[in-house]
């Protein structure tokens, strides 16, 4: 067993619901996987936010998840870690030898649910579409607003005369994330002050080695 606890911030305005739909989705093991860890946090007060499986050390199967209000501690990655093993062990979902790595989602998060875009309303982000929109699947600019089933964004680079804002439909998003900005990193670091809960500044990743049988 072993542990990292690279520098990690969080950003919070207020709790969201950890039923809360999912928009990104995994594909494939990660998928299935995700089934069977959602629930489980779920019990335990957090919201599963990734699953990704991950060439590096061998195998890593990587979970992001955080509570309510966004915030996940060296704490809750044990916690959860110690929960996942065993239902991880009973499903058996990967046919080889791997590491569970918990983590919170980290500053330049993913962003998976429309509670996400409208708390970093003003950040700038990464969005990738399944299909081409506007003759694009990419877009980066600053996330205007969100109504729960669109997301609008700026875009800093449109042609004199084009209108700068995109409005795209959640469902149809194949992946997004913030982008590491002075900004984010400026009220990250507000919020790491003020907040006395988090028990130790430096979070927040916790890995296991889970071996399965073939």
């Amino acid at each position: 067993m072993g542990a990292e606890r690279p520098r990690s911030f969080l950003l919070s305005k207020g709790p969201t619901q950890l039923t809360d739909r999912r928009f990104i989705k995994e594909t494939g093991l990660e998928t299935r996987i995700a089934a069977i860890i959602a629930p489980i946090a779920e019990d335990l007060g957090y919201r599963l936010v990734r699953v990704k499986i991950l060439a590096q050390n061998g195998t890593t199967l990587q979970i992001m998840a955080e509570d309510q209000n966004g915030r996940f501690t060296i704490n809750d990655c044990e916690r959860l870690s110690r929960e996942l093993n065993p239902a991880l062990d009973v499903e058996d979902p990967i046919d080889r030898e791997y590491s569970l790595e918990v983590s919170s989602p980290g500053i330049d998060r993913p962003l998976v649910r429309a509670a996400d875009f409208v708390r970093f309303a003003g950040h700038e982000a990464k969005l990738e579409m399944i299909d081409l929109i506007d003759g694009r699947k990419r877009f980066r600019g600053t996330i205007e607003a969100s109504d729960g089933d669109t997301v609008t964004i700026r875009l800093p680079d449109v042609p004199e005369g084009a209108d700068p804002l995109h409005t795209l439909p959640l469902a149809d998003l194949a992946e997004a994330k913030l982008v590491m900005t002075d900004r984010l990193l400026a009220e990250a670091a507000k919020e790491q002050e003020l907040d006395d809960t988090l028990d130790d500044p430096d979070i927040e990743t916790v890995e296991y080695d889970a071996e399965t049988e073939n």
